[in-house]
């Protein structure tokens, strides 16, 4: 391949299904392609997404961190979504959360945002004995959670609303590698005096789910 040459990718169900909720557009399309060439990849580099998209990179990424459907692998301090920092050049690499690349392979497949079967597919291969009730619990775990922040003693009621009282813990360590949830350093304060750590609702999840 030549420099400056664009991939194309055979990305319009998954553009279709992302239009649902970012709308029609060529950045739309754009993130498309850069999510259907990195959905069974951990992460892609700058410039990767420059040879797939050309000179939108700016504007795609930008959209991808708001919606949590791609983060930067450089951070300040830890790996919170919060702490992620957002440089866009050579040499940086961005990371796709598992599932969003589980979400994304489902709509390239079906042209729909379905995260509902993409956490089931996710947690069925991560071999968690409680696979079928993960969907549900993640559902409301998005139905409960206001501007997408949840805290740790809600999930624990949600949990036991559901059986599950005795994983709290095993299954919000599953939510945060899954790129589900992800740690609200932001919200220190507020967590201090609700007396529980607080979590951000990954909003490509919820919206899928807020059906």
């Amino acid at each position: 391949m030549e420099d400056g040459e664009v991939l194309h990718d055979s990305s319009d169900p998954l553009a279709e299904a992302l239009s649902a909720f970012l709308g029609h557009g060529t950045t739309t399309s754009a993130l498309a392609r850069v999510l259907a060439h990195g959905s069974s990849k951990a992460a892609v580099s700058y410039e990767e997404i420059k040879q797939i998209i050309g000179d939108d990179v700016e504007e795609t990424l930008l959209m991808a961190d708001e919606w949590r459907l791609m983060l930067p692998v450089r951070t300040m301090k830890s790996s919170s979504w919060e702490d992620r920092l957002l440089i866009i050049k050579d040499g940086e690499a961005y990371e796709i959360p598992n599932i969003v690349r589980y979400m994304a392979r489902e709509a390239l497949r079906t042209g729909t945002w379905n995260p509902e079967n993409a956490i089931g597919e996710l947690f069925k291969q991560l071999g968690d004995p409680n696979r079928k009730q993960i969907p549900e619990l993640v559902k409301s775990i998005t139905e409960e959670a206001g501007s997408h922040k949840i805290t740790a003693n809600q999930i624990k009621m949600i949990c036991l609303g559901l059986g599950l009282s005795n994983r709290v813990d095993s299954l919000i360590a599953e939510l945060k590698a899954a790129g589900i949830i992800s740690p609200s350093l932001s919200s220190l304060t507020e967590a201090s005096k609700k007396g529980s750590p607080i979590y951000e609702v990954n909003p490509a999840v919820a919206v899928g789910l807020s059906e």
